[in-house]
């Protein structure tokens, strides 16, 4: 895969409003990895809000499994809280390819603080149609 492919899916990545909405950066993508980056987004008790935390694994996930230049959708994804993030906190998520088919691909996702503490982890699932992402046609 080239670098300017990847970094043209990273470009279309970060271009997306709902990626803009939770202010989510793509540090670095490889086939099969993306480390995600974004700031806290406060609950009702100051801690992160899950489902922020969520779009951030599911970000990291698709950029990862798309990475590849061919589309690649959720089938399944689940998602462990293990402690929570704090106001303040920047979170970073890696998603690693675990395996990787003609139509399916499995990915770990780990999310950090600051203090590089586990605040969730994931398993995610995705489908992986015959088709180029359109931007790259």
């Amino acid at each position: 895969m080239g670098e300017e492919i990847l970094e043209k899916i990273k470009e279309n990545v970060e271009k997306e409003p709902y990626v803009k909405l939770f202010g989510i950066k793509i540090l670095e993508l490889k086939p099969g990895y993306c480390r995600a980056q974004m700031k806290d987004h406060n609950n009702l008790h100051f801690t992160t809000h899950g489902g922020a935390i969520f779009s951030l694994v599911d970000i990291a996930f698709g950029a990862a499994g798309n990475s590849y230049g061919y589309i690649m959708v959720a089938l399944n994804v689940s998602i462990n809280y293990s402690r929570p993030s704090n106001s303040g906190d920047v979170l970073t998520a890696v998603a690693t390819e675990i395996s990787r088919g003609k139509t399916i691909g499995i990915y770990n996702i780990i999310i950090k603080n600051g203090h590089n503490k586990i605040i969730a982890s994931s398993q995610a699932t995705g489908f992986i149609k015959n088709e180029r992402l359109p931007f790259l046609n």
